[in-house]
């Protein structure tokens, strides 16, 4: 599968929705949502796009003008009482992405 690069997409007019998954440790990275595929953000060959810090990740995003972004955060509830991972307890909230935000 071809990586999409973040290079790449800023040059792009329509961005419809992006996917920014929270992980442990203050970790996101973000994915590029095309009808029901999710494609990771790559800012090079061999390096996903990820940040520590939220406030980052959007600064990163505001120069894509993207028209949604989500938050998700996967809940390691699942696991803790032996429910298959996955099981829906997965949060998917609206984040803001705008220059009052930095």
């Amino acid at each position: 599968m071809e990586k999409l690069y973040y290079n790449d997409l800023l040059k792009q007019k329509n961005i419809s929705k992006l996917i920014v998954e929270s992980y442990d440790q203050c970790l996101y990275q973000c994915f590029w949502v095309d009808g029901d595929r999710e494609k990771l953000i790559w800012w090079e060959n061999n390096k996903p796009m990820a940040t520590f810090s939220l406030t980052e990740m959007r600064k990163k995003l505001f120069a894509l003008n993207p028209a949604e972004v989500f938050l998700r955060q996967n809940s390691a509830y699942d696991e803790m009482v032996g429910q298959p991972v996955g099981s829906g307890n997965t949060m998917l909230v609206p984040l803001a992405i705008d220059s009052v935000c930095f």
